[in-house]
């Protein structure tokens, strides 16, 4: 029914620009042409003649669908400017707003400035005390504050000890971490007591198995107190191996010539004089006396160590002695109890005291070589004699 009525419309084309419009129109809606002037018959021929020749690639749009057109062009227009500009960089404003985190970099980077500060003060962080068994070789809290580099009040108030510090073998003690100390401000004078100790010239000193303070004091004849004063140190304890400097400054003056220098540890091996080697002795020797050459002026607790063994006896028959002095005599009770010669040995060792043991008795070290070792014969009994017939 629709259709019908549709073929029935009749239109017209406009003679200017060729839009088909409705029978009844007076003015064409595209170019505004005017229907109601009536051209004369020739302008209507060849009006009529151009409309057929222009119609074979006439393309029609109404107003709308040219305003669609438009509107479409402009969007896709629009649509590659943009683009355009967000691949050339022209949209660095939008990121610049979207991230606004890079104001936060600044706060990251304010600690790895501050962190190396800490790293310059030790005392920061104390350790906390470590645990020590107290050994044999610990002989007190001094010599155990001095290995560990300590003092000893630490050692008292770390361990609550009593102020005499008792330690025994195989008590645990807490010993504190030596506290770092920051170096003194260089000055361009020094300080009077500095100034004194740099004056005086010292002699370095290793402590050797067997020296006391008071035997290093006597050689260098410097008194105990200057030493202990000068190196720092409160008892009168020394340890092997231990650096000590001697303020020759403080020598205690000589009078008279210089004496001469006593010669140092080691000793050299003592040469033996008396008796001669394979040396025989009878009955009516009643004591034999050995005699050797002196190493040098002996210090204080230092001695010549003798030792006689019996190489004839079946079982060990030793004796050993000291003496201070160049000659030792055998006593009458290591002479033999038979009539059968005995050889003996006997060789010269210099010493000196290295401490006490439990009963009281000195404790002796080598301080020099050893000498020869020489023998002689001894018969202590007379020979029966042949009976008479």
């Amino acid at each position: 029914m629709n259709q019908e009525n549709t073929s029935n419309n009749k239109t017209k084309i406009c003679p200017t620009c060729g839009t088909r419009l409705s029978e009844n129109a007076l003015r064409c809606l595209v170019c505004g042409a005017d229907f109601n002037a009536k051209p004369g018959p020739k302008a209507v021929k060849s009006t009529q003649k151009s409309v057929q020749a222009s119609r074979m690639p006439a393309i029609t749009l109404s107003l709308p669908a040219a305003v669609g057109i438009l509107a479409v062009v402009i969007i896709v227009a629009a649509a590659i400017v943009f683009f355009a500009l967000r691949a050339t960089g022209g949209g660095t404003p939008l990121t610049a707003a979207e991230t606004g985190t890079p104001t936060v970099t600044p706060t990251a980077s304010l600690p790895p400035t501050e962190t190396p500060l800490p790293t310059d003060i030790p005392t920061e962080t104390p350790r906390p005390p470590f645990e020590y068994v107290v050994s044999a070789l610990d002989g007190s809290c001094s010599q155990i504050a001095f290995n560990l580099h300590v003092s000893i009040n630490d050692i008292i108030i770390t361990n609550n000890l009593p102020s005499s510090c008792p330690i025994s073998v195989g008590q645990k003690l807490l010993i504190p971490y030596p506290t770092p100390t920051s170096l003194p401000i260089a000055t361009s004078t020094l300080q009077p007591v500095d100034a004194t100790k740099q004056a005086c010239e010292t002699a370095s000193v290793t402590v050797q198995e067997g020296d006391t303070l008071s035997s290093i004091a006597a050689n260098y004849a410097v008194s105990m107190d200057a030493i202990k004063e000068y190196n720092g140190l409160t008892t009168d304890n020394v340890f092997v191996g231990a650096n000590l400097l001697i303020p020759l400054c403080k020598r205690a003056a000589t009078p008279g010539p210089t004496p001469t220098a006593t010669i140092p540890p080691p000793y050299p091996a003592s040469n033996l004089l008396l008796p001669s080697d394979g040396a025989a002795f009878t009955l009516a020797n009643d004591v034999v006396t050995l005699q050797w050459a002196s190493v040098g002026t002996l210090r204080t607790g230092e001695a010549y160590q003798v030792i006689i063994e019996d190489l004839t006896s079946k079982e060990t028959h030793r004796l050993t002695d000291y003496a201070t002095d160049t000659k030792f005599i055998v006593p009458t009770s290591f002479r033999p109890n038979d009539n059968v010669a005995h050889i003996m040995r006997w060789w010269v060792i210099p010493v000196r005291q290295a401490g006490t043991d439990d009963q009281g008795k000195p404790i002796w070290v080598a301080s020099g070589a050893v000498s020869e070792k020489r023998v002689f014969s001894w018969v202590g009994v007379a020979v029966a004699g042949t009976p008479v017939p």
